[in-house]
């Protein structure tokens, strides 16, 4: 079983919804076409309109999940009418030996690939990589990945819900039949190519933001801090969303303050400037924004 918290969601009939305060219950759509650009920043706004350009996730593999792969923009809105879907992961927490799957362990051809999803094999052409807690994690669209039994991430990715799905271990549900698969379509979008280094590499110091992973669609950043913090987006030109995985915090600005503790999403709208992180003993967060286009 797997357990999918969508944190922080503009995607259509699975808006995040504001919970009190004098907007309780207008939803983030709502929110978008209401206050634009001073919500989500004027560029990103002019680029997306009333669509929150991000989805943020929480994931609790208790089993293996299924083998899957994601298209690119133009496949997504040719396809789906929607965006791809290029995606991070931070490890929250791992079992020992837990493992996710990154990739081709070889560069690899369309028949080798069909000749063993054939056979039942494909699982030996992907690499498997044995992970542990903070563990990040790019995976942009064409690459084939799957998370493991015992691993829980943080996944930001583009808002898109459009997956292909390879293999599924041959598993039946309760009538004897195996989960749809998705082969002709991921065949146009798999990236067959080797995924040497598919861990993001980084050193987190104390009280200050260490870069993680930055693309065309999200910078993400890693916050570890065990005294106030100040930060400044006066530069940035988008909202700033936190992710908080262990500890708790006081956020305060110009707009009043509001607790986050582990396991909350927070959404910082783009005409805050200027935050101050006031933790209660080591707190770790990641800190997400849309990158100037």
């Amino acid at each position: 079983m797997v357990g999918e918290s969508w944190e922080l969601s503009g995607y259509e009939g699975d808006e995040s919804v504001v919970v009190n305060g004098p907007l309780a219950g207008n939803n983030l759509r709502e929110l978008i076409e209401v206050y634009m650009g001073d919500l989500v920043g004027d560029e990103v706004f002019d680029l997306h309109g009333h669509s929150f350009p991000l989805l943020f996730k929480l994931i609790d593999a208790n089993e293996n999940l299924s083998i899957q792969v994601h298209p690119g923009d133009e496949v997504a809105s040719d396809r789906h009418h929607s965006y791809g879907k290029t995606e991070m992961w931070y490890v929250v927490d791992a079992d020992p030996g837990a493992e996710l799957i990154i990739g081709f362990k070889e560069d690899c051809s369309r028949d080798t690939y069909l000749d063993a999803l054939d056979a039942g094999t494909v699982e030996e052409l992907l690499q498997h990589v044995p992970v542990t807690k903070g563990d990040v994690f790019f995976i942009p669209a064409g690459l084939v990945h799957a998370i493991g039994k015992g691993v829980v991430v943080a996944e930001i990715q583009q808002s898109s819900d459009v997956t292909y799905r390879i293999y599924d271990y041959k598993r039946k549900d309760a009538e004897g039949n195996e989960r749809e698969l998705h082969t002709d379509e991921a065949l146009d979008v798999i990236d067959f190519t080797a995924a040497r280094s598919p861990k993001t590499r980084y050193d987190a110091r104390l009280n200050t933001l260490t870069p993680l992973v930055s693309c065309e669609y999200f910078n993400t950043g890693i916050i570890k801090l065990d005294e106030p913090l100040h930060r400044n987006y006066g530069n940035i030109g988008s909202f700033v969303a936190y992710m908080c995985l262990e500890g708790a915090l006081e956020l305060v600005s110009d707009q009043g303050s509001v607790r986050v503790k582990a396991g909350d999403t927070v959404l910082v709208p783009a005409l805050i400037d200027e935050v101050q992180l006031l933790p209660e003993g080591e707190t770790v967060l990641l800190e997400v924004f849309v990158p100037e286009a």
